[in-house]
């Protein structure tokens, strides 16, 4: 029970002592507030100029859930097909390596030019950015079928797809809901990127301004509020990630 109660305390402990190393450091050594704002500055800028965080706070989250939806979505779909195969294995896998490689970045002027300033280009690189983790663990998890197993259920009268339903997928089903606590923070970089750009909405956009007005305290309260954000939805990945494959995880590690 101690234990237990000492690792659930640990992030608490740990952030608050993060937050007054931060303070005292920035105090001895008279760093400026337009260079490194303590944590009391932060926290009043924060209180002064709520109202847009939340406001921003929502646009980026309802931007990076739909982006992180679909790429669940088309990830999901693609993972199985890239899995099916080696032959469509051998062929799609290098192009998807050399899409992933291209900064998504340089993509978000495209779909300003397609889709205008706003929330579509917000959700579409968000998108974009988090696929990938997703199609490449769904298809790895496939590909760890030996193949002698295969050979035998295929010798016992199972089909292909037989395979899949009953070996495959239950086997990719840890890599795939391991995926997504990567997935969702990768959707948050797509959207701050895309905001930075081409919204007028966001905490990306929030931040931009800020940094235009030098308002160094109100770019660390939007870099928190990304911060919550993510260790929000990351932790609500890991309890899916818990519920739904349980059973793959080492009993210690699934203790804490």
């Amino acid at each position: 029970m101690n234990r237990s109660l000492s690792i659930r305390l640990a992030p608490w402990v740990f952030t608050i002592a993060l937050l007054v190393l931060w303070e005292l450091a920035v105090a001895l050594l008279r760093i400026p507030v337009f260079f490194l704002p303590p944590p009391t500055a932060v926290a009043r800028a924060t209180f002064e100029f709520w109202p847009a965080i939340y406001r921003n706070s929502l646009f980026t989250l309802a931007t990076t859930m739909i982006g992180f939806a679909l790429a669940v979505g088309f990830g999901l779909a693609l993972g199985l097909l890239v899995g099916w195969s080696r032959t469509i294995y051998a062929g799609l896998y290098p192009l998807m390596v050399g899409f992933n490689a291209i900064p998504k970045v340089a993509v978000v002027p495209i779909l300003v030019l397609w889709f205008g300033i706003g929330f579509v280009p917000a959700f579409l690189t968000a998108f974009l950015i988090s696929f990938f983790p997703i199609v490449v663990n769904v298809a790895t998890g496939l590909a760890t079928i030996e193949p002698e197993l295969e050979d035998v259920l295929k010798g016992l009268g199972a089909s292909k797809l037989d395979i899949m339903q009953k070996v495959g997928i239950p086997r990719s089903l840890p890599y795939f809901f391991g995926s997504l606590k990567v997935a969702i923070t990768l959707a948050f970089v797509g959207s701050v990127v895309s905001e930075t750009i081409a919204s007028n909405y966001g905490i990306g956009n929030l931040m931009l301004q800020a940094q235009a007005q030098f308002q160094v305290p109100l770019i660390f309260a939007g870099l928190i509020a990304l911060a919550v954000e993510g260790i929000v939805m990351y932790w609500a990945m890991a309890v899916l990630e818990r519920r739904m494959t349980g059973w793959a995880q080492r009993s210690g590690f699934a203790q804490g």
